[in-house]
């Protein structure tokens, strides 16, 4: 056996699992992703979901994804640099940019692209890139293809942050601070007056991932920057089609100079085949539904508002959440992965988040949520989940001394 075969042949951890009778990836979903979904021939209560409007329905997206497709066929058979790049294309990020106030966009392939090739790109050998511990996996891998020094920061901790800045004050390359906008995973909002504010005192420039982010914070749902009213103070703004727009892709937003040096040296946007038509036309008009509909926003804080309440008057212990993604913390890696299966039986899909994503003690499962829920299927949910938590011992009556989310909307 050659050394190749003998490496994954040693890789047993799935197996394992599966051995388990809990094993919790590559779930098959027979429908539409909606706030209900099917799966083994029943209704399951969608809980997993990053569509955070409830847009991958609406039948003005499906309409325009096959208008898409009956003028420009199915796909572009080429890169966006060379053959790839329509007028569908340019719209689309002209309205990006409109949208989260930057001067241009480039839309990639998908959100992981558009970091990998944004970070990779913009930072040289002799430059910085100061990150917060719990980005995102497509910013730490931009961070590994650059020459550029990575340096880490403890999770919003600007003490931590600071430390580093000192340690890099006098050297005369880029210093890039790259956060997320809203963190996958905890749910917490990047402190992104305090990283802005040591952004100018050190001469640094900022970038925000608002993959989460977008369709939940700021006005219209423009993002991170925007909520905290600091559109001019972050460099870059990275975004996605695949959640609260539907479809599929990515984007970075910055100055006319950053996208046109993007444009001619970002590699996952050079040799990577341009997004179908299709999730253009999509993305394009999950936007502006989501411009003249103000209100689903609202109804997804309505949402987060209900469902953390319902969390924590039973003891659950949510983190440091105050956005639609929030964790139920389990800290035990097997327990997680029974209470997912188990809740899986009761009818509600929800995500496991174990080792190595986390440490040990951190493990957890991740709801999210959609405008398109209601009450009562909220109230549904958090039913399940108490009942499967009670037959776990998850511990409950957490104290959580954390305040409610900090978006009052």
């Amino acid at each position: 056996m050659n050394t190749l075969r003998k490496k994954t042949h040693a890789y047993t951890a799935p197996q394992e699992v599966k051995a388990k009778g809990v094993y919790p990836f590559f779930r098959e979903i027979t429908s539409a992703q909606d706030t209900e979904v099917m799966m083994g021939g029943k209704k399951v209560l969608m809980f997993g979901s990053n569509s955070y409007m409830g847009l991958t329905t609406h039948p003005q997206i499906e309409e325009a994804a096959i208008a898409a497709i009956r003028k420009y066929g199915t796909g572009c058979a080429g890169s966006r640099f060379l053959n790839g790049n329509t007028d569908l294309h340019l719209e689309l990020e002209k309205a990006l940019a409109d949208y989260v106030g930057k001067e241009e966009a480039v839309v990639f392939s998908t959100g992981f692209q558009a970091n990998l090739g944004a970070v990779s790109a913009l930072i040289g050998r002799h430059d910085y890139m100061l990150i917060d511990d719990s980005v995102h996996a497509s910013l730490i891998d931009g961070c590994r293809l650059s020459f550029g020094t990575l340096l880490k920061y403890d999770h919003n901790d600007m003490q931590s942050l600071k430390r580093l800045l000192d340690r890099v004050a006098d050297k005369p390359g880029i210093k890039l601070i790259i956060t997320d906008g809203i963190f996958s995973m905890e749910g917490e909002i990047a402190k992104l007056p305090e990283i802005v504010q040591l952004a100018k005192q050190y001469n640094a420039s900022v970038m925000s991932d608002d993959a989460h982010a977008l369709g939940v914070l700021g006005k219209n749902g423009c993002g991170t920057a925007n909520h905290f009213g600091l559109d001019n103070d972050v460099e870059i703004i990275m975004g996605t089609f695949s959640k609260s727009l539907a479809s599929l892709g990515g984007f970075i937003a910055a100055s006319a100079d950053v996208i046109n040096y993007l444009r001619h040296n970002a590699r996952s946007l050079i040799f990577s085949a341009s997004i179908p038509p299709a999730a253009a036309a999509s993305a394009l008009e999950a936007l502006r539904i989501i411009i003249r509909e103000p209100e689903r926003i609202e109804r997804l804080w309505k949402n987060t508002r209900h469902l953390m309440k319902l969390l924590k008057d039973a003891g659950f212990d949510t983190g440091h959440s105050d956005t639609p993604i929030i964790p139920i913390y389990i800290r035990d890696n097997d327990k997680t992965f029974m209470f997912t299966k188990m809740l899986a039986e009761e009818g509600v899909f929800v995500n496991p988040v174990v080792t190595p994503a986390v440490k040990g003690d951190s493990s957890l499962i991740r709801l999210s949520l959609m405008a398109t829920h209601t009450f009562p299927q909220i109230e549904l949910a958090v039913e399940k989940i108490i009942k499967v938590a009670k037959k776990l011992d998850v511990p409950l009556n957490h104290v959580n001394a954390e305040k409610q989310p900090a978006n009052s909307r």
